[in-house]
Formats: structure tokens, C-alpha cells, sequence
């Protein structure tokens, strides 16, 4: 996306109540957010709503679009749209997928192999350790952990992956230069420099209670699986097992305390039908073969036996890199079953992920 057409999408994006439903049927209406910004007043009305067409017109008096990406600019922050190609692949088939991204840090890593892991702000001393352990543990496995950045066991998990030099993501219910809890401003930063913070919310958005479930569609939207630690009967991470639910994500709970508040919501789970996680090793077996020679070690297969579908993925891409798109066109499968494939080849050292949504054989 070029820089006039982003600086347009972004200054539409911070009038207050414009969400991507909004985003869509502008650029639906104008073919491009550059063309809506300098629209006539008539053209504007004829094609949105009123509402709409006054706050634009609004915002156009008072603000530079290019302005506005320079103050993005001059904090480090940003911003990757649905129709670039860094944007998460695996975030574009949710209902409801963000327009635009505001990230600090490597976005490319939302690319990678990716669980979430959720649970209390008042966790337990059990629960915050438990959070960093599978979190320490999925990291040296070349797995990124992605959270909220709450306090309680979203910290312990970014800390975990942070402990052994490993990738995490938070996604904040904030604007992006709006931290909170202020008590994890060193998190941030850490997270920026070994990670990616990111966020749906415009710049200044204050992190409402209404903005928390909003921002849970993403994080179970980022991940193959969700992990829940601690959670009450009635609880925010309860509402991110949903979402994983509805987008066809795994779901994990961790068992507490039959008499422990902290731990109802996370044993009802496992009664309807989560997997109970006591170790790494049950949410890795569900990705992994393991290989039961060594313990906790996930290996290659010493034989690799390839189904029909994964060698017409392998041959696209054994002559070099190739965009998932490509691999979508010239296998002409369905996306959902080259996402799954791709996933496992690479668990087996098959293929790599690359930046960019681009893949290679690494293996003959």
C-alpha cells in the first residue's frame, strides 16, 4: 500500500466509531481510503451514512494524513493493513478481521507458529508459575506466545518465552502509545525488542472495559491453539476460549484447585471437552510426533510418508520460496487445508516459514 493511500486509511481509522466494518465499505464505495479523504461533500453523503460523512469532512479540516503518519513515524509505530502482504494470514479468515494493525517490534513473527496462553489478572502464585514454565518450554520449541500483556498469567507467559530468549506477542485493548497496566511499561519494551506489540485500537484509546473482548478475537485469531491457566467461572479469558472455539482454534486448560475460584472456569473447560494440560508435552503432542526415545525432545520422523495433498505443497515450492498465495493458486486447494499441512511439514522440518508469508523445502 502506498504511503498516500495508508496515511488516508489511518486518519479515517482515528475518527472515533469508525471500526472495519466502516473501513470495508469505504474502500468498497471509493475503491481506495485516498479517494474518500478528498471525495466531495457530496459524494461523501451519496455514499455513507451521514454520521459518517460528517466526521469526515470533520477530520479532513483539522488533520494532514501525512502529518498524522509522521506522528506514527516519530514513535516507532507501524502499521500493516489486511491488504499487505506482512499482514498474519492466519488472522485474515476470523469473522470480523481488523483493517489495520499498529505494531512495535518484528509483525513478521504473528507469521510463525503461534499459541496463546490466558488466564486471571488475580492469579495465584500456582498459576503465575505454571504460566511461565509452558511458556519458557513452547519458546525453546520455536513457538511464539501470544497474550494480552494483563497482569497475572499474561505476564508470566510473556515472561516465560522472554526467559529463554524466546518470541512473544502481546495485543493490548489499548491504542499502541497507550500502556497499560502502567506496572508492565518494562514489559513493553521488552516485548518490542524480543517480539511485536500490537493493536487494533487508533492512537490515545484508553483501555475500556468494552475493548478487552474485542481484542480477544485476535489473540485466539493469531493462534492455532489456545492455552487457559487460571480463569474464574465467569472470566475475559472464558470469552477468548470462545473465540478459539468459533474460529476453529484448539482450546487447553490447565486443572486447579476443585476448591479454588481461580481454577472453575479452567476445570469446567476440560469438562466440556478441552485437553487437560498438565505438561508442554500435552499441547505439543497435539502438533508434534513424539518421539518417545527421548523424552520431551520432538522429533522428525525417521520416514517421511507424505499424503497426496502435502506432496503437491512440497513440489510448489521445491524449485525456492514461494507466497502462500502462490501455493494456494498452483495447488488450487483450500486455504484452510494448506494452512493445516503447511503447519505440519513444518513441525517435521519439511518446510520453513520465512518473512513475508513466503515458504521453502528445507528437506529432500
Amino acid at each position: 500500500m502506498e504511503i498516500l493511500e495508508r496515511a488516508a486509511l489511518c486518519t479515517l481509522h482515528s475518527i472515533k466509531g469508525l471500526g472495519n466494518k466502516s473501513l470495508f465499505n469505504i474502500k468498497k464505495a471509493f475503491t481506495s481510503f485516498k479517494m474518500c479523504f478528498e471525495a466531495d461533500s457530496s459524494k461523501l453523503y451519496e455514499k455513507l451514512p451521514p454520521t459518517v460523512a460528517e466526521e469526515i469532512i470533520k477530520i479532513r479540516r483539522n488533520t494532514d494524513p501525512l502529518a498524522y503518519m509522521e506522528r506514527l513515524s516519530s514513535q516507532g509505530i507501524a502499521t500493516v493493513s489486511i491488504e499487505d502482504e506482512m499482514y498474519p494470514q492466519i488472522l485474515k479468515n476470523i469473522s470480523n478481521p481488523p483493517y489495520v494493525i499498529y505494531y512495535k517490534g518484528d509483525i513478521g513473527i504473528t507469521n510463525r507458529i503461534c499459541l496463546a496462553m490466558v488466564g486471571s489478572r488475580l492469579a495465584t502464585d500456582y498459576g503465575k508459575n505454571t504460566a511461565r514454565r509452558l511458556g519458557q518450554e513452547l519458546a525453546r520449541q520455536g513457538i511464539t506466545v501470544v497474550s494480552g500483556m494483563a497482569r497475572g498469567i499474561d505476564s508470566a507467559a510473556h515472561l516465560g518465552a522472554l526467559d529463554v530468549g524466546g518470541k512473544t506477542v502481546a495485543v493490548l485493548g489499548s491504542g499502541i502509545n497507550v500502556i497499560y497496566p502502567r506496572e508492565n511499561v518494562k514489559l513493553f519494551y521488552r516485548i518490542i525488542d524480543e517480539g511485536a506489540v500490537i493493536s487494533e485500537f487508533p492512537l490515545d484509546i484508553q483501555p475500556e472495559p468494552g475493548n478487552f473482548p474485542v481484542r480477544n478475537r485476535i489473540i485466539s485469531g493469531l493462534c492455532r491453539g489456545v492455552v487457559v491457566v487460571e480463569a474464574k467461572k465467569k472470566s475475559g479469558a472464558l470469552i477468548t476460549a470462545d473465540f478459539a472455539l468459533e474460529q476453529g482454534r484448539d482450546v487447553f486448560a490447565v486443572p486447579g484447585p476443585v476448591n479454588s475460584k481461580n481454577s472453575e472456569g479452567t476445570n469446567n473447560l476440560i469438562k466440556q471437552g478441552a485437553k487437560l494440560v498438565s505438561c508442554v508435552e500435552d499441547i505439543l503432542e497435539e502438533y508434534f510426533h513424539l518421539d518417545t526415545r527421548a523424552a520431551s525432545q520432538f522429533l522428525q520422523d525417521d520416514f517421511v510418508v507424505l499424503g497426496e495433498d502435502e506432496k503437491l505443497i512440497v513440489e510448489c515450492i521445491s524449485s525456492g520460496a514461494r507466497h502462500f498465495d502462490e501455493i494456494i493458486a498452483e495447488t488450487k486447494l483450500d486455504i484452510g487445508v494448506i494452512s493445516t499441512f503447511l503447519l505440519k511439514l513444518e513441525f517435521r522440518g519439511i518446510v520453513k516459514a520465512l518473512p513475508g508469508n513466503y515458504y521453502v523445502r528445507v528437506v529432500e
